[in-house]
């Protein structure tokens, strides 16, 4: 009865085992990826448009905004608010570029078994190096497919930054009416 909820697990360890340790690693770093991307789209969705409303908020009952010492108290404000908008992109570009080298060093530690093997058998025994060249291969394509899914949500969210810095910087005026 309780066969169906565990077939994706049963499928998941399958996988995990036919990669080799380093995919164990590439998994790791694909969930704590996607846990940072949802975090960031989270953020944007929900959490950037309340920081802003506060900033506007403080920015607008200022009784001047004209003077020097306004100016760089907007450009504070608006400093904070582009480093909340960065705070955890660095560390999804750092995850994306791992995981590809990930899939490298399973690669290197699968053509090892493969030569191990080689060197055991003295002959080139394509059944006992099997398990080897899987273990080449499929931590590769882990990688690259983790970081690759990875490389759209960083472009989308840098570009997104970008439009939303200019955009809420043109929202604080240094006019006397809210824009």
């Amino acid at each position: 009865m309780t066969e169906w909820w565990l077939e994706p697990y049963r499928s998941l360890t399958s996988f995990l085992d036919t990669g080799g340790w380093v995919l164990n690693w590439i998994f790791a770093a694909a969930v704590v990826l996607w846990m940072l991307i949802l975090e960031r789209l989270w953020f944007f969705w929900r959490v950037l448009p309340r920081v802003e409303g506060r900033v506007r908020s403080h920015w607008f009952q200022r009784p001047e905004r004209r003077s020097f010492g306004a100016r760089r108290v907007r450009g504070a404000l608006l400093g904070r608010v582009n480093l909340l908008m960065n705070q955890t992109l660095p560390t999804i570009q750092v995850l994306i570029a791992i995981c590809p080298l990930l899939g490298l060093l399973g690669t290197v530690t699968g053509m090892i078994e493969v030569f191990d093997v080689m060197a055991v058998k003295g002959t080139a025994d394509a059944r006992a190096m099997a398990a080897g060249v899987s273990r080449a291969t499929v931590p590769t394509m882990a990688g690259m497919v983790v970081g690759l899914s990875g490389l759209f949500f960083i472009n989308r969210f840098q570009s997104r930054v970008r439009v939303e810095a200019e955009r809420f910087g043109d929202t604080l005026s240094v006019s006397e009416q809210p824009a």
